[in-house]
């Protein structure tokens, strides 16, 4: 079974297939933030679409990953920040569904979607070239966006769920310490290894 997953995840035809998927949902992920930048003051531009940035991270991976090249930082940024955001994204909505009862078809659309974006950043785990201080950058650009998101404010608008920031800030910051904590994991593993 492990050969036949390291199999299709080499394929050259799944990974072109699989880097436009990503490269599609990293658009429309940032047109999703577009009325949010839009009042969003420029110095925090950057750290305000999680999960279309992320997904970008993934899909400049994918795109070296195509021509068997690593980029051990970006490697780290969406191994870090894909699980972190896919996680966040699939609760979110399940809170969301929790307080209504129900859900727009956006929202199983982004549970659905979210969801893949964890497993594909764990699934590639084994073939990112990691060493510690690619996992450390990642580490301070994820805790630092935490701060952006629930310090300064700028945590992505669900208005169904405003009134509890503060626990999504605390949760936020725990699923970042488990999501670096994989990242940590996977480097222990590959020098384990060598």
């Amino acid at each position: 079974m492990k050969a036949l997953l390291n199999y299709i995840l080499n394929q050259r035809s799944f990974l072109i297939a699989l880097f436009i998927i990503n490269l599609l949902g990293t658009i429309y992920g940032y047109i999703w933030y577009a009325s949010q930048l839009k009042m969003t003051d420029p110095i925090f531009l950057l750290f305000v679409p999680d999960s279309p940035t992320a997904s970008l991270f993934f899909t400049i991976f994918l795109a070296f990953y195509i021509f068997k090249k690593n980029v051990p930082y970006f490697e780290a940024l969406a191994l870090i920040t894909l699980f972190k955001y896919g996680v966040w994204a699939v609760v979110m909505n399940g809170l969301t569904w929790m307080e209504y009862g129900s859900l727009p078809w956006t929202g199983y659309m982004l549970v659905i979607s979210h969801g893949a974006m964890a497993i594909q950043g764990l699934l590639y785990a084994p073939y990112y070239k990691l060493k510690l201080r690619h996992v450390v950058v990642a580490a301070v650009w994820t805790l630092h966006n935490d701060v952006i998101d629930y310090v300064y404010e700028q945590m992505p608008i669900y208005p169904s769920i405003m009134d509890h920031m503060n626990e999504i800030g605390y949760f936020t910051f725990w699923l970042s310490i488990v999501s670096i904590a994989i990242g940590f994991y996977v480097v222990r593993i590959k020098m384990d290894s060598v």
